[in-house]
């Protein structure tokens, strides 16, 4: 079957009568194909309501066991008061009731079963059967836990003494109740109320024989239910639940039913399935008799794509997210059809809805009249005209005076006919009644969806000519990337892309340009061997100069900018500042989760401490040096930064921002958070992105050459302070050793060789040119160079000056060995991938310390308190810091 598009001419595809066929004919049967329909189905879907449901009972399962570890008392009452108001019941009762529920536990599963196999659903009983035998896998795995490795207050609450042997305890999950909850949910008996009713007898019956008789617990019924429904729904997200999507031959036995006789039926393209995968399939269906018909159909599982991505904005955004997470197959007809009504009664030209209809319990069906046309994502730019943009804006206008939000003003959405007139389809995501703030967005997105065919210019003017000076203005500040649609934002961060690949471009083919001149000067100087400083200052002004004129010509303003412009100069007053439209901003949720994983290895980490014997044998002046050169560090790694940035950056705030880094680096590792971290403080002090990440990268690269030169001297001056020849240590000749290895290794590889090759030449695209621009300033060269040197030599009196605060004259070690030890130990707590570096660094100080001479018995209390001054205790005033500067815009 061919895949065939809306016809674009309206009703001329509307075969005449002499070519129909009799729907009546045998012959003619063909007319239930579709044509165009979708591919063959997947027999399974993967549904997120499956997934949603597995998560929620693993969250119940943990809270349960964390009331029995933490509420013993609680569930020690809950136990008595149950066992005191079964005890009352009758014998005859209790032996009915424990019979009836024995017998009836193996039977209900077995009678569902038959029945299904009777209407060939076999899958579903393959579903149960499986679910079932995953669930005493997990009975007999937590049996085995609460048996061996859990703490006894849940072992208390999940068991107790059998009734008959006193020396053994009862199960803490029923290895037969939990298997037959997970068949009985996994094939779906829940759907059908009276099997439903008959399960919950069962169950309630069972769990009264025996709670009466003393073979369970209260605590061990909830936790055997919460297993059965968990691995009964995980079971099904796993392998996919049968797929109950409707065909085109169950949509042309739909038509029949709703008055119609349609004679053939073709699949419309839906264009861009990433954000609009949830609007239904659409068909252009042929009648015997009457024009034409568009027809959306609309079951589960497309609505519930984009589940995660709806629950999101609904929880992130202020009072205009999206429609609910998880709508019931009738509340999204009701509210299309609600909206088609309300949009034609309010003026606009919106598709005419002239049936509804169910498909079966999975999928419903909307009838619309045939519109035709052409989307506006598919008109070449030369028949998008002013007036047909104007046409568009009175649409929207008559929507809005009738206080109806469009909600998604995207380029599909807006259908071209062959006279021209513009229609506006998919109101399937409006809402009516809606506040002036959903009308606002709907002004900001259509201004972004014509801009990015016409140009701002065009689509503002088309805007103001309709809508008037005012309510353009107004929406200027919804004119923001989240009040959006998901396929504007990702257009958007497209054209982003390429506009910074232009700048780069250009910088790139400015220093290449550049090469030959300073290849001649070089030569030129190399014969004269005088080299002449005033013609290298020239020099190197006059390449700044052409690398600033290419990023200047490079330089583009985006399309949301381009837009403000063209509005502010009708209204210069106009509000522009941003609306907040976020309740939950990423960085805010990141900003919680980070602190409660740094909240989690502080609170670990300080509990493995004896602070007795570390108090009582320090030296307290030492301790207040060490505190001293901790807080000096971060003023040094203020200067390391801004000695590589130009532009003026307030140095009190640059010394906050390295205080809330050591916040960062416990919940990231420490090469990748302090580079995002003083990457986004210099974009929030005004420096520009591709800029910021030059300095960060010019700072960085420096500091890796720092170190490495320290290393090395260092390493050299230990290895002579135990030679007294010039001859250096070993560990000098083998790291020279490994590096000449990796360098070779990477060149010979071409894979490794590319990679290489490709990140060099990005670090030229802006770290060179940013190097320039610091060399213009040589007292900011030095202050950037002098900053990393005062910050290591900071870090290591401090480690230095832990050491002395717990030996003597005895057991100290020379400077030397002290920054050797410390610069191998950061360079491995860089590389290390754990927050922080933690353990790596610690074990690697304390090996180190141990190896130049030190006793163990001063290395391992030096290094946590080095640690503690270092890593552990700023890290509250880094949080109060990140916090504070969040909230000043400074990250």
């Amino acid at each position: 079957m061919k895949q065939q598009g809306a016809h674009p001419e309206g009703t001329e595809g509307t075969p005449d009568a002499s070519s129909r066929p009799d729907a009546t004919d045998p012959e003619t049967a063909h007319i239930d194909e579709v044509e165009g329909d979708e591919p063959l189905l997947p027999a399974r879907v993967h549904r997120p309501s499956d997934l949603m449901r597995l998560l929620a009972g693993v969250l119940a399962v943990v809270v349960l066991l964390a009331i029995a570890a933490f509420a013993h008392g609680t569930t020690s009452g809950l136990e008595q008061d149950i066992n005191k108001g079964t005890g009352q019941a009758p014998d005859l009762l209790i032996k009915i009731a424990g019979l009836a529920s024995s017998i009836a536990i193996l039977l209900v599963p077995v009678a569902f079963a038959i029945e299904r196999l009777i209407k060939r659903d076999g899958l579903r009983i393959a579903d149960g059967v499986l679910a079932a035998v995953l669930a005493h896998g997990v009975t007999l795995a937590t049996d085995l836990w609460v048996a061996r490795a859990a703490p006894d207050s849940i072992q208390e609450a999940l068991t107790q003494p059998s009734p008959g042997d006193i020396h053994a305890l009862t199960d803490p999950v029923h290895g037969y109740l939990a298997p037959v909850i997970a068949y009985m949910t996994a094939v779906g008996m829940s759907r059908r109320p009276r099997w439903r009713a008959v399960l919950w007898v069962v169950l309630l019956l069972d769990a009264f024989s025996m709670l009466v008789t003393g073979y369970t617990t209260p605590f061990s019924i909830i936790l055997t239910v919460l297993i059965g429904w968990s691995v009964a729904y995980g079971t099904l997200y796993a392998v996919g639940s049968p797929n109950v999507r409707p065909t085109g031959r169950t949509l042309m036995a739909g038509l029949r039913t709703v008055g119609f006789h349609p004679v053939t039926a073709s699949r419309v393209e839906s264009g861009d399935a990433s954000e609009t995968g949830d609007r239904g399939r659409r068909y252009f269906v042929t009648l015997e008799d009457g024009p034409p018909l568009d027809v959306t159909v609309v079951d589960r599982e497309q609505q519930a794509q984009g589940f995660f991505y709806r629950a999101w904005r609904n929880l992130a955004l202020r009072g205009f997210a999206t429609r609910s997470s998880l709508q019931s197959l009738r509340q999204a007809l009701e509210q299309e059809a609600l909206l088609a009504y309300a949009a034609i009664a309010a003026g606009a030209n919106a598709p005419k809805l002239i049936a509804t209809s169910e498909l079966g319990p999975d999928a419903v069906m909307l009838v619309y009249e045939h519109s035709g046309g052409r989307t506006l994502d598919s008109l070449p730019d030369e028949e998008i005209t002013d007036e047909l943009l104007r046409d568009t804006w009175h649409q929207v206008r008559a929507l809005q005076s009738r206080r109806i939000a469009h909600r998604r003003l995207v380029g599909d959405a807006i259908l071209v006919d062959r006279s021209g007139t513009v229609i506006l389809t998919d109101l399937r995501v409006g809402e009516i009644a809606a506040g002036d703030l959903l009308l606002r967005m709907d002004t900001s997105q259509l201004l972004v969806t014509l801009g990015l065919r016409v140009g701002a210019e065009r689509a503002v003017a088309s805007a103001l000519s309709v809508l008037g000076p005012d309510t353009v203005a107004d929406c200027l500040p919804m004119l923001q990337p989240i009040a959006l649609s998901r396929s504007t934002r990702g257009t958007l961060r497209k054209l982003a892309r390429e506009r910074a690949e232009r700048e780069r471009e250009a910088v790139l083919d400015a220093y290449r340009q550049s090469k030959p001149a300073r290849a001649e000067h070089g030569a030129h100087q190399v014969v004269l061997d005088k080299p002449d400083k005033k013609a290298v200052r020239a020099e190197q002004r006059a390449e700044k100069r052409a690398i600033d004129e290419a990023l200047e010509e490079a330089r583009e303003e985006d399309l949301l900018t381009q837009i403000r412009h063209e509005v502010l100069r009708i209204r210069p007053q106009a509000p522009v500042e941003p609306a907040r439209l976020e309740r939950v901003r990423p960085r805010t949720l990141i900003s919680f989760i980070a602190g409660a994983i740094g909240a989690y290895f502080l609170l670990t980490q300080l509990t493995h401490i004896e602070f007795g014997p570390l108090i009582s044998n320090a030296e307290w002046g030492w301790v207040a040096a060490a505190v001293l050169f901790s807080a000096a560090s971060y003023i040094a790694a203020a200067m390391a930064l801004l000695g590589f940035v130009p532009e003026r950056v307030p140095f009190v705030r640059t010394v906050a921002a390295q205080v809330a880094g050591s916040f960062v680096k416990i919940v990231a590792p420490a090469a990748v958070g302090g580079v995002a971290l003083n990457t986004r403080f210099l974009q929030r002090a005004g420096v520009r992105p591709g800029l910021a990440v030059a300095s960060v990268g010019a700072s960085q690269l420096f500091g890796l050459g720092c170190h490495i030169l320290m290393l090395l001297s260092f390493g050299y001056l230990t290895g002579t302070e135990k030679t007294p020849s010039l001859t250096p240590s070993r560990t000098v000749i083998g790291g020279l050793l490994t590096v000449a290895v990796l360098v070779l290794v990477v060149t010979s590889v071409p894979f490794l060789r590319k990679f290489v090759v490709t990140r060099v030449r990005s670090l030229f695209a802006g770290v060179v040119p940013r190097m320039l621009d610091v060399l213009q300033r040589p007292q900011k060269l030095i202050t950037g160079i002098g900053g990393m040197l005062l910050l290591t030599a900071c870090f290591v009196m401090c480690l230095d000056a832990s050491i002395r605060a717990f030996g003597d004259e005895t057991t100290s070690v020379s400077i030397a060995s002290v920054a050797v030890v410390f610069l191998a130990g950061n360079a491995l707590g860089s590389a290390a991938p754990t927050p922080g570096g933690v353990g790596a660094v610690e074990a690697t100080l304390t090996v180190g310390l141990i190896a130049v001479g030190l006793p163990k018995e001063v290395a391992a209390p030096a290094v946590l308190l080095f640690r503690l001054l270092t890593l552990w205790l700023p890290v509250l005033p880094g949080w109060l810091a990140f916090n504070h500067l969040t909230r000043k815009a400074a990250l």
